[in-house]
């Protein structure tokens, strides 16, 4: 009792003053009220009714005001003291005039006055022991990080004043250590991959001066996001963070391809005999590729665009990763045309002409493979056309045979495990399991901590039965993996009688948003009978039960349960004149109990509640219970039937029709696709009565929609691309040239994820769309070169040409391509970290 009274009258109370702090809502511990329990047989000999017992206690304890009173030169206050904390003052309050007496009728007479503990519904526990667990929820828009150092230091704060043996500092989960560790593994990625397209382009422009110049665009860049992120209210988090990460290679492409044909064309004016002035050539060169980069930059921010179509969570993840993207890379196009060509005169154009130095040896390297290739390309188109198809046709195939997934599994580093027993089971056996629960899991070699919630709080939004039991379980890092630990979990639940569903609490909540039901497989059966419905529903999950992969089977908790069901009879009601409304009024205060009133001692308030003792609630109990009537009391049973029967522990709704689903989990080993389709053909096996349907959903439902949805909006982005392409180049043949190397880029991704192991999610298609922006970029400064040089040099248009500006273009097209993918390879080591993962299976 001391701990649960220090959480709702010391600690709750300074925890919700902290700014950004929600909800306060704590599980388990005896909470106190003061409780009247009225004797029935002594209302009806002293002729006292629970209309008059109510109301006389409702008046007590209360202060009021009198007002105020000029008093020897001096205002005085005047105070109506009422209150008091007094036990016996409660139960000495008086009720009504005694029949023929004058002395009056005391609630002590009539009803059993006592401080106990209010009837719970939920218990809580910490590794294997009693505990009051007590959940933090922040406002919408709050710093989780700055919220959650706030809680722990008002925690630390109030320790001191703490009843003795309670300590408030233990923290089962921590959201903000998942984020943490999301954002720093994801600063050090950006760090990382800076360092990676550095090296990138020593090694192609063997330039210090070069390439410090086309480096500067990466942190300016990035500080020009964070300052329109500033000035738009929004947010730095993992997913924003996860788009630097994703465009950190490509923040140098617009200032690459400038100072490249700087470079170039200050090498080229050295050799002249008589040299053109160096501001004249610089502002020429970046003139140059100007109109290239501006195009290339609204193709990539074209091809994003459906990004922020997205319906549902896919869209609010995803959405701000897109403006975090386009952000920094519109950054780097304004730094490309504006700082880029400064530096480059001053570091570049000033230096005497001696220090302009030939190409090195890589570059010159794939000059020449380059041009072979080209050459031999050009010899064979037809056997080029013909590979290529082949290819691009089985990489479509090989598209269509990955595994699926809706999101990358991420590991939050805590277990959520889902423990229910049948409904009716009582508060205190479900705890008394759910601690058994506890100390199994405890045996786990992995396993830190475990914290026990069994049914609900009472401030808690989600009701949850008193048969339901959620264990948070922290786990240490170990050589084992993922799927061995939980695969060992489940084994020692298994002797359990309960239904067991192990997931994380990030993605069970995600899972709920997505089908609202925890699971990532939810049948939902549609019907007009439950006892039908429960009948099909098991039906069901032991078909399921023989799809490989698929585990944490079970069946929605809709059972029969024991119930006493009071049905007022009209027709003798209206004998006694009572109204059938009136009598079950009457009976809801009296048996669930009503708050007539409550008591103030100091910070703590205490409620004053009026309800029938335990003895009075059975079936022989109620049946005799005394009613009031205008004739006068009368036995229950007289004007009504009370009776045990049984019935639904709970009926749910959707879509206006009774459901029941059939959920579960993936093992993680098996593609989530494949099991869907066993899954699909077992329904469609599956018999239903008329009336009754079955719908399929769950994250791979919601991946197969956002699929299909990317699909759809990706054509239209790429006929807006290609409408941009048509007006840069008048010519459709040269803008359908540029959209070619789209579907070219497909054959990579889908080779780099089958050899990788990853699914296709939402994340990958993110990926495809950033492939699809820089192979069209790519495509764009060879075009765009190749008629500058015959437009503006004379060139003729042919073979000759085309070997030019190909040639001429290798280098700013490999270190753009090779610094936007080899940037994220500090993604692939520790891919299972937080941050990481999210960030690569968008690539």
């Amino acid at each position: 009792m001391q701990a649960r009274e220090a959480v709702d009258f010391t600690i709750r109370p300074r925890l919700l003053a902290i700014p950004g702090v929600a909800q306060v809502i704590p599980i388990g511990g005896e909470v106190r009220q003061y409780r009247i329990s009225p004797d029935p047989a002594a209302m009806l000999a002293l002729g006292v009714s629970a209309e008059q017992l109510e109301a006389a206690v409702a008046r007590f304890g209360t202060n009021t005001g009198g007002g105020f009173v000029d008093q020897r030169g001096r205002e005085y206050l005047i105070r109506h003291l009422g209150l008091t904390q007094r036990l016996e003052d409660l139960a000495d309050t008086p009720i009504a005039p005694q029949p023929g007496s004058a002395t009056p009728i005391l609630l002590r007479q009539v009803a059993k006055v006592e401080f106990a503990a209010r009837p719970r519904r939920g218990e809580a526990g910490y590794q294997g022991g009693p505990a009051v667990v007590f959940s933090v929820q922040k406002q919408p828009g709050a710093d989780t990080i700055r919220v959650t150092r706030a809680v722990e230091a008002a925690l630390a704060a109030l320790q001191p004043g703490l009843p003795p043996g309670l300590d408030a500092s233990r923290v089962q989960f921590r959201q903000a250590d998942f984020i943490a560790a999301s954002i720093a593994n994801v600063e050090r990625v950006l760090l990382e991959a800076a360092a990676v397209v550095a090296v990138v382009l020593l090694l192609f422009l063997l330039d210090v001066r070069a390439t410090a110049i086309s480096l500067v665009a990466i942190p300016v860049s990035v500080l020009a996001t964070v300052v329109v992120f500033h000035a738009c209210g929004l947010t730095i988090n993992t997913m924003t963070l996860g788009g630097l990460a994703i465009a950190i290679g490509e923040l140098v492409d617009d200032a690459v391809v400038d100072v490249e044909n700087i470079q170039r064309r200050l090498r080229e004016n050295a050799a002249l005999a008589v040299p053109r002035p160096v501001l004249a050539v610089v502002a020429a060169a970046s003139q140059e590729v100007r109109s290239g980069i501006v195009y290339a930059t609204a193709v990539v921010v074209l091809v994003f665009l459906p990004l922020f179509a997205l319906p549902g969570i896919e869209g609010r993840l995803f959405a701000p990763l897109g403006v975090a993207y386009i952000v920094a890379i519109l950054a780097s196009l304004i730094v490309s045309v504006t700082l880029t060509p400064v530096l480059a005169y001053w570091l570049l154009g000033r230096r005497p002409a001696a220090a302009h130095r030939p190409d090195g040896p890589v570059l010159r390297l794939a000059k020449r493979l380059n041009r072979a290739a080209l050459l031999r390309a050009l010899a064979r188109p037809r056997l080029v056309y013909g590979a290529v198809a082949l290819l691009f046709a089985a990489a479509a195939w090989g598209a269509v045979q990955l595994p699926r997934a809706f999101l990358a599994a991420f590991n939050e580093g805590t277990v959520l495990v889902g423990i229910a027993f049948r409904p009716g089971i009582a508060l205190a056996e479900s705890a008394r399991l759910g601690a058994v629960a506890e100390r199994l899991l405890a045996e786990v070699p992995e396993v830190v901590s475990v914290g026990r919630r069994t049914g609900r709080g009472e401030l808690d939004e989600h009701a949850e039965g008193v048969h339901v039991n959620e264990l948070d379980v922290a786990l240490r890092r170990s050589p084992r993996g993922r799927a061995a630990v939980l695969g060992d979990l489940r084994a020692r639940l298994a002797p359990l009688p309960a239904n067991v569903n192990i997931g994380q609490p990030i993605q069970h909540r995600l899972d709920f948003l997505l089908s609202g039901v925890r699971g990532e497989v939810v049948v939902k059966l549609f019907g007009p009978d439950l006892d039908t419905l429960g009948t099909l529903a098991e039906g069901l999950r032991a078909r399921m039960a023989g799809i490989p992969g698929l585990v944490d089977l079970q069946v929605e908790r809709q059972v029969r349960i024991p119930q006493l069901r009071v049905v007022p009879d009209y027709a003798e009601a209206s004998l006694y004149g009572l109204t059938p409304a009136s009598l079950t009024t009457a009976l809801e205060g009296l048996s669930k109990g009503r708050i007539v009133s409550q008591i103030v001692d100091g910070m703590r308030r205490f409620d004053v509640v009026v309800r029938l003792a335990d003895s009075d609630r059975t079936t022989e109990g109620l049946g005799a219970l005394l009613v009031a009537t205008p004739q006068g009391h009368v036995p229950l049973r007289l004007v009504a039937s009370v009776e045990e029967v049984d019935g639904p522990n709970q009926v749910l709704r959707e879509g206006g029709q009774r459901r029941i689903t059939v959920s579960g989990n993936g093992d993680g080993a098996r593609d989530m696709a494949a099991i869907a389709a066993e899954l699909r053909a077992a329904i469609d096996g599956f018999a239903l009565p008329g009336g009754y349907a079955a719908v399929l959903e769950g994250n791979f439902r919601a991946q197969e929609e956002a699929a299909r949805t990317i699909g759809l909006l990706s054509l239209v982005s790429l006929g807006l691309v290609f409408v941009v392409l048509r007006q840069r180049y008048r010519s459709t043949a040269l803008a359908l040239v540029v959209m070619g190397n789209i579907p070219l880029a497909l054959i990579g991704s889908v080779a780099a994820l089958w050899l990788a192991g990853l699914p296709l999610s939402v994340a990958s298609l993110v990926g495809f769309i950033t492939l699809a922006g820089i192979s069209a970029r790519n495509g764009i400064l060879k075009v765009s070169h190749t008629l500058n040089l015959a437009l503006h040099e004379g060139g003729r248009w042919g073979r000759r040409l085309i070997l030019r500006g190909s040639e001429e273009r290798v280098a700013p097209v490999l270190m753009t391509a090779l610094s936007a993918g080899l940037a994220l390879v500090p993604l692939l080591f520790g891919a299972g970290e937080p941050g990481r993962r999210s960030c690569i299976r968008s690539r």
